[in-house]
């Protein structure tokens, strides 16, 4: 645990001032506004792209809107005992049917991340891109260039995203075959689109707190971070319209 870290507790206080000075009793009720505020983007156009603990805690916090699911040792009072029957899924732009994680000792927040057990032996752990037609389908082919297929997986608070959790409607990018362990993810939302690319740096295959950042100028032909590179790249992609 790192709640008695000086970086843990000065980060807190923050949270807790940005929150008080927007009109906020509780940082979990400024991120719900900060997590419409988003939502509202993509759908007016926006491209949301998210890394990590970005992806589904979003989700979460989209589908907790009208509840607390948040313990008292967090925001001074209890979590809603009936929070996961309460969940709104309709609000979610990417996931469904998950299972909230209530125990605040766990570091996790649902049933939608993939645990390290479940991925087994590191040596094992590759994700692999699907193919798509650059004629029908710009956008997911952008998303996916790279020049190997198979990429190394990496981990993070989120690593990767179970497949009984995510809508219908969410294109796949990459997955590890043979699982139900699901890498990179794409879909639309009103008028824009979200990405969300599981694990928190390509090089670094576990990083932890307090670990150095990668240096980029030995990973010029990463493939994991050309995938990053695509999502900077894609608001330049359009696509054409179709002869009927």
């Amino acid at each position: 645990s790192f709640s008695n870290a000086q970086w843990y507790i000065d980060q807190q206080l923050q949270y807790e001032q940005n929150a008080k000075q927007n009109g906020f009793k509780k940082v979990s009720e400024m991120l719900k506004a900060v997590s419409l505020n988003i939502k509202s983007f993509v759908g007016k156009g926006g491209f949301l792209f998210a890394m990590c603990s970005a992806t589904d805690s979003y989700d979460i916090s989209l589908a907790a809107l009208e509840i607390d699911i948040v313990e008292q040792m967090f925001d001074g009072d209890a979590a809603d005992p009936d929070a996961q029957e309460m969940l709104n899924l309709n609000n979610t732009l990417a996931f469904t049917d998950f299972n909230l994680e209530m125990n605040p000792y766990l570091y996790e927040y649902s049933n939608i991340d993939i645990q390290p057990i479940e991925i087994g032996n590191f040596k094992n752990d590759y994700f692999t891109l699907f193919e798509f037609s650059a004629k029908y389908d710009p956008v997911p082919t952008m998303l996916t260039q790279c020049h190997i297929n198979v990429l190394r997986g990496f981990m993070g608070q989120t690593t990767m995203f179970r497949r009984s959790t995510i809508k219908n409607s969410v294109i796949i990018l990459a997955e590890r075959e043979g699982t139900d362990q699901v890498k990179y993810i794409h879909g639309n939302f009103g008028r824009g689109t979200f990405t969300f690319y599981g694990g928190h740096d390509p090089e670094d295959y576990q990083h932890a707190v307090g670990d150095p950042p990668t240096d980029l100028t030995l990973y010029k032909n990463s493939p994991g971070y050309r995938l990053i590179l695509n999502n900077i790249l894609f608001p330049a992609a359009t696509k054409k319209k179709q002869k009927t």
